[in-house]
């Protein structure tokens, strides 16, 4: 065991051997990422990855119960439902489960060394209560960052979400399209507290690799001046004021960890933000549904294609002599209550990238972190069965929930797409100057911003109360039975998925 930092383009240990972190986010724990299951990829992750500059995921989380809407909109239903007491049982009980030692022993059998644990810094403190640690807030942490130093695997904490939202996705946890993080200070002070906390905490752990400043953050400013002062303030509050200089701190790039341009120039060699890498995140659109990805074979020009977006993403890190960490990427499955016949053919498709992508990186002995490791059927290594009481008590929710496409992360609009796209057509006839429709994010065209605002927030938070209905009348012996089908033993591995990691670590 020993502290990692950062030597040039390096990951070293402190005998300065290189360690190349071979992992993967642990998905909707600490950041309950609503995913249908995920989603597909038709929307904005694709708009996303055709993008000159990027590819990719994560609005991440999400992912694991399948509940619409964003985490404080469930919690405060099932609240309403349950009463307070009850529901908060039942999120302790499914943090309790979803992740514990088994699965920490099992994603170390994979031949990885790094999980990247997404927080909600709700679980820190309260907003009716700023800058006050709750009373329990390190208790879920502090267990699983013990439960995979067991087994020999680092843990990178990633702030996922921030308060009012440091992106207009849903995993931000604000529930609007516009990050409001980035117009009031009082939300940035929030955050540079909460990091001195968890700086202080894990000072000395050696096992904590790093800490994740900020997940996809997308800052309005011109050249990201707010991003940049915010990372300014927080290396210097974990640097100088926790006297932290032991941990890799891990910056991703504006707009969702793709654009670096706003950043300084004198980061070189450490001098502005010592020990740091840079987070890009490296979806591949031919890992999701689409053309690209349904006609995927693997042939050197499609590879080409791959390495040449992922080239540049990294570019401006690379001209400078920095460290690169790809913090997010990985392609999604099909599943056999949706894609029906055609779901072992699509999945070889997407193994096949999921492939391709690993040569790459160990090529270049990149460091990363695959999204992700358990969701309910959708991306994880492993994932949720589909017998369990959970899935059997949701199942036709889920499936509704999939065909309203109500979900950012790899919806498939199959289904509802006729009913929006006079939506689009109305505004496009509607704005004069065609360069209006060009708002911030850019990698978010027309059609996607209708995406996120009518149906991942509109319709989806009319479904949150009926989520939550389904809970009535559970006693806490019944909440547990529902939590306890996150746990590793009721779920199945994606084995395709699990024997390319194994090959990549030399392991088969």
């Amino acid at each position: 065991m020993s502290f990692l930092r950062v030597e040039g383009t390096k990951i070293v240990d402190e005998a300065g051997q290189e360690v190349v972190l071979r992992g993967a986010g642990l998905g909707g724990w600490m950041m309950l990422r609503r995913c249908n299951d995920l989603n597909d990829a038709t929307g904005w992750r694709t708009s996303y990855q055709v993008d000159s500059t990027s590819s990719g995921r994560n609005d991440v989380l999400t992912i694991v119960p399948g509940f619409p809407g964003c985490e404080f909109q469930v919690r405060d239903a099932l609240a309403e439902v349950l009463g307070d007491a009850k529901a908060d049982f039942f999120f302790d009980k499914f943090l309790d489960h979803f992740f514990a030692e088994e699965d920490a022993e099992f994603f170390r059998s994979l031949g990885l060394n790094c999980i990247r644990i997404a927080v909600n810094y709700h679980h820190f403190e309260d907003d009716h209560n700023p800058r006050v640690l709750k009373a329990d807030a390190f208790k879920h942490l502090d267990r699983a960052i013990a439960a995979c130093a067991k087994h020999n695997v680092y843990t990178i904490i990633d702030l996922h979400s921030a308060p009012g939202g440091q992106s207009g996705g849903w995993h931000a946890d604000a529930g609007m399209h516009r990050p409001m993080f980035w117009r009031h200070k009082d939300f940035q002070d929030r955050v540079v507290w909460l990091w001195k906390e968890l700086a202080e905490r894990y000072k000395d752990n050696a096992w904590v690799a790093g800490y994740n400043l900020l997940n996809e953050p997308a800052d309005p400013t011109p050249n990201a001046q707010g991003l940049v002062n915010l990372y300014d303030r927080l290396s210097k509050a974990i640097r100088e004021e926790v006297k932290d200089e032991r941990h890799i701190i891990f910056l991703d790039g504006n707009t969702f960890a793709t654009d670096f341009s706003g950043f300084p120039d004198d980061v070189r060699d450490g001098g502005r933000w010592p020990n740091t890498a840079f987070a890009i995140h490296d979806y591949a659109v031919e890992g999701f549904p689409g053309e690209r990805g349904e006609n995927y074979e693997g042939t050197p020009d499609e590879v080409k294609v791959i390495r040449e977006k992922y080239i540049r993403k990294r570019h401006w890190m690379d001209e400078r002599g920095l460290c690169v960490w790809n913090g997010e990427w990985g392609p999604v499955y099909a599943r056999k209550e949706y894609e029906g016949d055609a779901t072992d053919k699509i999945n070889t498709r997407r193994e096949g990238v999921l492939r391709d992508q690993l040569a790459i990186y160990k090529e270049d002995k990149l460091s990363w972190s695959i999204w992700l490791y358990k969701d309910i059927g959708f991306q994880g290594m492993v994932y949720v069965s589909r017998e369990t009481p959970y899935m059997q008590h949701f199942r036709d929710f889920l499936a509704r929930k999939h065909r309203l496409a109500v979900d950012a992360w790899g919806k498939d609009d199959t289904n509802v797409k006729h009913i929006y796209a006079p939506i689009e057509q109305l505004i496009r006839e509607s704005v004069a100057d065609a360069s209006h429709l060009k708002l911030y994010p850019p990698i978010w065209s027309v059609q996607e911003r209708i995406t996120r605002v009518s149906r991942t927030m509109l319709v989806a938070e009319f479904l949150v109360k009926e989520w939550a209905e389904m809970f009535r009348g559970m006693d806490e012996a019944k909440l547990e039975e529902m939590a306890r089908s996150f746990r590793f033993e009721h779920c199945e591995k994606r084995e395709g998925l699990n024997r390319e990691l194994r090959k990549n670590a030399g392991l088969d």
